[in-house]
C-alpha cells in the first residue's frame, strides 16, 4: 500500500484498502475552529448528541483572534461554554492555527488521523499523517462517534529530479507545481511527493508544499518521513515518532517525473492560485501592501527570512507590510531572536498569532483597488479583501514592500518607488452643477413612535458592526437594531413617521451613520428631551431635523404611540392631530433653521 491506504488501513480496522472502499476511519484528533465551531455544537446539540471522548477533542480559535467581529465573538463565547460544560480544551484567541498548534503540540504524528472545519488541514501531511478539512456536520459526527466514512482515494507520485535551484523557496515549489497541474488536474487524489531534494526539506518547507495541496484540488500531498523530519518533530514535542514510507510494491494511479531544476522563482497572479508566473514577468509591478503569514508561510523560518531581507531597510513610503506568525510560541520566538524588532524597525505592522487575512476575521484585508502580495494560499477574488493579491514567498514579499513593487531580494533599488496622484480624487475635475435651491418645509406630519427611554447611545442606533457602510441608501434597515424593543423599529417605520424619546439621546461616538439611518427611512423628525453634543450637531448639520422639548408637552397634546402629529419647525408648535390638542417645542434657531434649509452644511 500507499502512505495514505497504509494510514486508512491502520485507522479502519482493515488488513488492506484500495482506491474507491468506503471505511469507517478512527481519528485521533478532532478540531473545530471558531469558524464553523458553533455550528458543529449546534449539529450536537440538535441532534442529542455527546461528545465521543474530550481528551481527542479541541476547538482552536484562529480566524479571528480578539472576537473583533461580533458574530465571531458569539460564536467563540458559545464554543467556550460547550467546551466548560464537555471537558474539552480551548485553545483561545491567543493561541495561533490550530493545525500548527496540532503538530506543535503532539496531537497528530506521523501515520495519524486529524479532521477540522479547517479547509487547509490537509497541511498534516507535512509530516505523513492523513489531515482533512471537513464540513460542520462531519465533524459533529467525529465528535460523537469519534470516526467518520471515508472513500480511499487514488495515490499520485510526483518524482522531482535534480537540484532545487538557489532562488526557488518551497513556496516557489508549489507555485510551480500549481501551473503544471492546474486546479484539477490531481482532483480528489492523494499525491507523494519523492525527490532527493525533498528529503532535505525541513518542517516549515514542507508545511508550504502540503498546505496548498488544497488550491491544486487534492485530497492531500504526502511526504514520507525522514530521519531530519522526526528529529525535528523530537524537538518541538519531545516525542519519539515512527517511520511512516509506502511500500516498495505501492500502487499508483499515475506518476510524473518533474525536473526541479527547471523550476523558477513564481508569483501567482490575482484570482487564481494557479494562475502562475515567473517572477520576471510581473517584476516592477506597484503595490501597496504586503502580508506574511497564513498556515502556509508564517513559521519562525519564515519570519527568520523576512527579516533577514528588511534588516536595515524601511518598507517604502505608502506601503503597508503586515506580519502575522502562525503560532504565540513562535511569536515568542521571534520576540527572542529580536525579529520582531527588526520589523517594527523597518515599519512593519506585527499582529498577534492567527490566520489573518485569509478568512477575513483578522488583519491583512485590502480595499477596492488595492494591488497586495501576499505569502497567503488563496488569492481567490474577494477571499482577502476586495483588491488584488499576488502570492509568493516571504522573501519576495519582503523585497517588494521595501521597493514598493514587485521584486527579489537581489534587486531591491536603493530608492524605493514613490505613489504620484492619479486624479481619482481631485474634486476640481468634478462638473458643478449649479441647481436650484430646494425650499424645505417647516411643517410636517406623521405618525409617532415613543420610545420612552433615557441615555440612547449610538450603538443602539447604529451598532458598530455596520459602520464600514458609506451609502446612506443601505443605512435605514438597520436603526435601533441594537435598542431591546425595538429591533423592528426599521421594518414597520414609515416615511414621515417622528420619532419621540427622552434624555440625552445620541450619547456616545461620534458616527454619523447614527442620524443618517433615519434620513434613509424618510423619518420628518425627531424630538427629544436633550441629545448627546455631538450627535446633536451631526444632525443639524445633516439636515436631519431635532428638536428639543419638556416632558410636561405629551401629557398637554395628549400623545400616544401611533397618534397623528404636526410639527412647526419655526414656531415649536406641536399639534395632536389626533386629539385636536397643541403644545410648544422649542423651535428651531437661526443657525439650525439656515443649514436646513442649505440642505446641510455642506
Amino acid at each position: 500500500m500507499n502512505i495514505i491506504e497504509k494510514i486508512i488501513a491502520a485507522h479502519s480496522n482493515q488488513a488492506v484498502v484500495k482506491p474507491g472502499d468506503i471505511v469507517d476511519v478512527f481519528i485521533d484528533t478532532r478540531a473545530a475552529r471558531d469558524f464553523g465551531g458553533a455550528n458543529v455544537v449546534k449539529n450536537l446539540v440538535d441532534n442529542g448528541l455527546t461528545v465521543a471522548d474530550a481528551t481527542k477533542t479541541i476547538f482552536t480559535f484562529d480566524c479571528n483572534p480578539g472576537g473583533s467581529d461580533q458574530k465571531y465573538a458569539a460564536n467563540q463565547h458559545y464554543c467556550r461554554q460547550f467546551a466548560r460544560e464537555n471537558g474539552i480544551r480551548v485553545y483561545d484567541v491567543d493561541a495561533g492555527i490550530g493545525t500548527h498548534l496540532a503538530i506543535d503540540n503532539g496531537f497528530t504524528w506521523p501515520g495519524s488521523t486529524f479532521v477540522s472545519t479547517d479547509s487547509h488541514a490537509n497541511i498534516m501531511g507535512a509530516i505523513a499523517a492523513f489531515g482533512q478539512g471537513m464540513g460542520d456536520q462531519d465533524i459533529a459526527a467525529a465528535w460523537a462517534k469519534g470516526a467518520v466514512w471515508f472513500k480511499v482515494p487514488s495515490s499520485v507520485k510526483i518524482n522531482l529530479n535534480g537540484k532545487r535551484p538557489a532562488n526557488v523557496s518551497a513556496k516557489d515549489i508549489v507555485l510551480n507545481l500549481l501551473s503544471i497541474f492546474g486546479a484539477n488536474k490531481l482532483l480528489g487524489c492523494s499525491v507523494e511527493i519523492y525527490g532527493e531534494e525533498m528529503e532535505k526539506l525541513n518542517l516549515a518547507e514542507r508545511i508550504t508544499i502540503a498546505s496548498m495541496g488544497t488550491e491544486m484540488g487534492a485530497i492531500i500531498i504526502l511526504f514520507p518521513t525522514s530521519p531530519s523530519l522526526l528529529g525535528e518533530l523530537k524537538a518541538i514535542t519531545g516525542n519519539d515518532y515512527p517511520d511512516v514510507t509506502a511500500d516498495q510494491d505501492a500502487v499508483y494511479e499515475k506518476s510524473f517525473d518533474i525536473d526541479l531544476s527547471k523550476f523558477v522563482a513564481m508569483v501567482a497572479k490575482p484570482g487564481h492560485p494557479h494562475d502562475d508566473t515567473s517572477i520576471e514577468n510581473v517584476r516592477n509591478q506597484k503595490i501597496d501592501s504586503g502580508f506574511i503569514g497564513s498556515c502556509t508561510n508564517g513559521r519562525i523560518e519564515d519570519l527568520r527570512i523576512a527579516a533577514e531581507v528588511l534588516r536595515g531597510r524601511k518598507v517604502a513610503p505608502g506601503v503597508v507590510l503586515k506580519v502575522v506568525p502562525s503560532t504565540d510560541a513562535i511569536w515568542t520566538q521571534a520576540m527572542n531572536e529580536g525579529l520582531i524588532r527588526i520589523f517594527k524597525e523597518a515599519g512593519v505592522m506585527v499582529s498577534n498569532a492567527g490566520c489573518a487575512g485569509c478568512a477575513a476575521g483578522q488583519v491583512g484585508q485590502n480595499g477596492p483597488g488595492e494591488v497586495t502580495i501576499s505569502t497567503g494560499n488563496r488569492n481567490f477574488e474577494g477571499k482577502q479583501g476586495k483588491g488584488f493579491v499576488y502570492l509568493a514567498s516571504p522573501a519576495v514579499v519582503a523585497a517588494s514592500a521595501v521597493a514598493g513593487y514587485i521584486t527579489t531580494p537581489d534587486q531591491i533599488p536603493d530608492q524605493p518607488t514613490l505613489f504620484h496622484a492619479t486624479g481619482k480624487t481631485d474634486q476640481s475635475r468634478v462638473t458643478r452643477h449649479e441647481k436650484e435651491k430646494e425650499v424645505k418645509p417647516t411643517v410636517v406630519e406623521g405618525h409617532v413612535w415613543i420610545i420612552p427611554k433615557d441615555d440612547i447611545d449610538t450603538d443602539m442606533i447604529f451598532h458598530n458592526r455596520y459602520l464600514t457602510i458609506t451609502d446612506i441608501k443601505e443605512m435605514g434597515q438597520y436603526a435601533f437594531d441594537n435598542l431591546k424593543g425595538f429591533e423592528d423599529f426599521a421594518k414597520k417605520a414609515n416615511p414621515g413617521d417622528i420619532v419621540i424619546t427622552q434624555k440625552n439621546f445620541g450619547a456616545g461616538s461620534s458616527r454619523q451613520q447614527a442620524v443618517d439611518c433615519f434620513l434613509s427611512l424618510g423619518i420628518s423628525c425627531i424630538l427629544a428631551e436633550s441629545y448627546g453634543a455631538i450627535y446633536e450637531r451631526n444632525a443639524i448639520n445633516a439636515a436631519m431635523p431635532i428638536l428639543t422639548y419638556t416632558p410636561e408637552i405629551l401629557s398637554m397634546a395628549d400623545i400616544k404611540h401611533g397618534d397623528h402629529i404636526r410639527v412647526d419647525f419655526s414656531t415649536g408648535v406641536l399639534t395632536n392631530l389626533s386629539n385636536g390638542k397643541t403644545a410648544n417645542t422649542d423651535k428651531f434657531y437661526d443657525a439650525q433653521m439656515a443649514i436646513y434649509q442649505n440642505g446641510g452644511l455642506l
